[in-house]
C-alpha cells in the first residue's frame, strides 16, 4: 500500500450525511461546543476534540508523558481528519495556533475542504441588513 493511498478517506455515499472533523485550539472549548451542535443540527456528522485539558488522574505525572501523548493525540487527530469529507476551524476572531496550522496543511495536502468559523461569521455579518 502506498503512502498517499492511506491517507484518501473514503467517499460517503449518495445520501449520507457530511462527515466534518473540527480543528482549532483547546481553549476555544465553548465555540467547540456551539460549532459541533450547529453542525449536528445540520445533519452532519461531527468529529471533534477528545479532550480540552489534561484529565487530572490520582498519582499520573502529565510533565513526564507529555511529549509523547501530544504526538499520540496529533496522530489521532490526523486520523479524524482523513476520516472527513470536510475540515472545520473554530477560529474565533481568525486565531490559529502552530498546530492548528499544521492540520489545516495536512487537510490541504488531502484535498479535503477547509472552511473556517471567522469566515462564516463575517458572512454572515455582511447578508445582515444595515441598520
Amino acid at each position: 500500500m502506498n503512502l498517499v493511498d492511506d491517507q484518501q478517506a473514503p467517499r460517503t455515499a449518495v445520501g449520507e450525511a457530511k462527515v466534518i472533523t473540527l480543528c482549532g485550539s483547546t481553549r476555544f472549548e465553548a465555540e467547540f461546543a456551539q460549532v459541533n451542535q450547529r453542525l449536528t443540527m445540520e445533519g452532519c456528522v461531527v468529529i471533534s476534540l477528545g479532550m480540552f485539558s489534561l484529565p487530572d488522574l490520582p498519582g499520573y505525572d502529565w510533565t513526564a508523558d507529555r511529549r509523547d501523548l501530544k504526538g499520540r493525540l496529533g496522530g489521532v487527530h490526523f486520523q479524524k481528519i482523513r476520516m472527513a469529507d470536510e475540515v472545520y476551524i473554530v477560529d474565533p476572531g481568525g486565531y490559529l495556533g502552530e498546530s492548528t496550522r499544521r492540520e489545516i496543511a495536512y487537510a490541504e495536502s488531502l484535498g479535503k475542504p477547509v472552511r473556517y468559523l471567522s469566515r462564516d461569521r463575517l458572512a454572515e455579518a455582511g447578508d445582515r441588513p444595515q441598520a
